[in-house]
């Protein structure tokens, strides 16, 4: 929301009345009787019989004038309605009153704190211009799909380039269920019915016939994928919205039957943490080679088990997941924050790489998004996973918040040797994801009008709020500074201790490019989604516009260099060089992750609200109990 101008309602209606276009009879009206001639005038007897000849002319204008219709769009209609209001002009009077208040000749000035306006633009104009762009956004959405659905069918990634697909995730069709929910979001209903067809024709067979596959990618891409779409199709009286594609039952009992599998990854492990991997067709379960699994995948698939044992009855699934992080709750931690590999043969966490990148971040998104996705049950037996993330950002704060040099961006570090060991002033883009987390936990959801107002806000929500959206700069600078405006893979910031020279972005005009460093091996882009995550979540709580059109920005930045004119999006290879190398590859989060938050961001607020549903670690929303 725009800031209050600086002046008042008695301003403003001067603005509007100065503006106002006036008869010409009334400006002769108004300058005889302001005139200082005018006592001699009246004074003498030629000067009344001028003046009742005047007076007989007025009069005879008056009954024979014809105001003549003004075509006005539908913007300026209401735009006049506004200023009318304002004023307190009524419509009523018919001819007469259109003979003396004809409309204005200038767009009309709205009170300083008027809803509905940002920056200088009416509400009307600003609604429009959002339309548009996320209209924009579902046409990326189409042109992907298209792509995937001409060369790439079935398979869970096309190669855009090459115009092939390729089995990277086990081969579960996963872009076809990534995508679906997006779809269903969009109202986009053709790919509504191909997917959906393709899923009841032919995932049932692949989940008993496929090999191995990851618990945590197949339980946040597919299983939580058919979930949400049960929801959005209708399922538990959802939103249902659409009617396109199969039952929505379809979805849960191809979510049923491919959870029942990935159990075997709880139950198969001699503690509480999972293996890393099942194969389907055994089915059994696996270690990694390693023996180790990563911190954030095991705990990083519980509202998707959560969600399926509330819909389905069954209770296995959520016992199962939940034993992971009671469990992970008693083990020694460094101020909240826990090292990325943890053991499922001894249950205990392995080395001391403490980071919220990969193998690290979900762990801390998904403590307050369990928490938060059992309503009015989170205060019973659940306020341990508050208790824990509350005590990670407080940690995170003390030990991994610093600022660049010269020009202060905020970001967030590294502990690759534990809290006695060097701090690392590398920042993956997957970190991106906290700012929006953090400002889900500040609000729970709510905006931060709505929170401060019901006096909801404690000092340390407010602290995380105000890290969330330094955090969401720095996150955002990191695309600006590149000569693509597109952002590394991974970025390091220029410290007192930390430099490197020649290994900026290349966008010499970006205020933060000496801030910023880019080593050669992290240049590559992968359309992740984390940014624009955090952009859809903290505009959504703090309601401020300047969220949407950074977004805009990424979004232009995407369409210029990663489309591919035959049909979908590439990864590129060099974001600081132009014209950039692409990478043949367009990952499935692409389509159920970034276009969908670019889609919400660009849209009505009341879509998918934030203290309705949480979204999973893959953008699949899911119903927040008793919601």
């Amino acid at each position: 929301m725009s800031k209050s101008l600086p002046y008042s309602m008695k301003d403003v209606h001067y603005d509007n009345a100065k503006f106002r276009q006036r008869s010409f009879v009334k400006v002769i009206t108004q300058s005889l009787l302001t005139s200082n001639a005018k006592h001699d005038c009246l004074s003498c007897s030629t000067g009344k019989f001028l003046a009742l000849l005047m007076i007989f002319g007025l009069a005879c204008l008056m009954f024979t004038h014809k105001s003549t219709p003004h075509s006005v769009s539908q913007g300026q209609a209401e735009g006049i309605k506004v200023n009318k209001e304002v004023m307190g002009i009524s419509d009523s009077g018919g001819r007469f009153q259109r003979f003396w208040r004809k409309p204005p000749r200038l767009p009309p000035q709205l009170p300083p704190d008027e809803k509905g306006s940002i920056g200088n633009l009416p509400h009307e104009l600003q609604n429009s211009k959002w339309v548009d762009r996320q209209q924009r956004v579902q046409k990326a959405f189409i042109h992907a799909w298209s792509g995937y659905k001409m060369y790439a069918m079935g398979y869970d990634e096309l190669m855009p380039l090459s115009q092939r697909g390729v089995d990277g995730l086990g081969g579960l069709g996963a872009t076809v269920v990534d995508a679906l929910d997006t779809a269903l979001i969009m109202g986009a209903d053709e790919v509504v019915s191909e997917a959906g067809l393709w899923i009841e024709t032919h995932l049932s067979d692949r989940i008993s016939k496929k090999g191995q596959v990851n618990l945590f990618e197949t339980t946040i891409r597919v299983l939580g994928g058919l979930l949400s779409a049960y929801h959005l199709s209708g399922g538990e009286q959802g939103t249902n919205l659409t009617h396109k594609g199969p039952k929505p039952t379809v979805y849960l009992e191809t979510a049923r039957n491919l959870a029942d599998r990935l159990l075997l990854a709880f139950t198969s492990s001699p503690t509480s943490i999972p293996f890393s991997d099942v194969v389907l067709h055994d089915p059994s379960a696996h270690r990694a080679p390693d023996g180790l699994s990563s911190t954030a995948e095991v705990s990083t698939v519980q509202l998707e088990f959560n969600y399926l044992s509330t819909v389905s009855g069954d209770p296995r699934y959520s016992i199962e997941a939940m034993k992971v992080l009671e469990h992970i709750k008693d083990l020694p931690k460094v101020e909240g924050l826990v090292p990325i590999y943890i053991s499922p043969d001894s249950g205990e966490f392995s080395g001391e790489n403490i980071r919220l990148g990969s193998r690290g971040d979900s762990y801390y998104e998904y403590l307050i998004k369990v928490w938060l996705q059992q309503g009015r049950n989170r205060d019973g037996n659940f306020t341990y996973l508050y208790d824990m993330y509350e005590e990670a950002m407080k940690g995170v704060r003390h030990l991994l918040v610093q600022k660049s040099i010269p020009n202060g961006l905020v970001f967030v570090g590294e502990l690759p040797y534990g809290p006695k060991g060097s701090f690392s002033p590398k920042m993956d883009h997957l970190v991106c994801f906290l700012p929006g987390t953090l400002a889900l936990g500040a609000t729970k959801g709510l905006t931060k009008e709505k929170a401060m107002k019901e006096n909801l806000l404690k000092f340390e929500d407010l602290e995380n709020l105000k890290l969330a959206e330094d955090l969401a700069k720095t996150c955002f600078e990191m695309y600006s500074a590149t000569s693509t405006g597109l952002a590394p893979e991974i970025a390091y910031f220029h410290t007192e201790e930390y430099s490197e020279h020649g290994l900026d972005g290349g966008n010499k005009n970006s205020k933060f490019v000496n801030d910023i460093i880019i080593k050669h091996a992290d240049r590559h882009n992968l359309l992740r989604p984390e940014t624009v995550e955090s952009l859809f979540i903290l505009y959504r709580i703090t309601e401020d516009p300047k969220y949407q059109e950074w977004g805009w920005q990424i979004f232009e930045a995407f369409e210029k260099y990663t489309k591919v004119d035959s049909g979908g999006y590439s990864s590129l290879e060099d974001v600081t060089v132009l014209p950039p190398r692409r990478r043949d590859k367009m990952e499935t989060f692409f389509l159920g992750e970034t276009l969908k938050y670019f889609y919400l961001l660009f849209g009505d607020r009341s879509v998918i609200p934030l203290d309705k549903y949480v979204f999973n670690t893959e953008a699949h929303p899911l119903p927040i109990k008793g919601s």
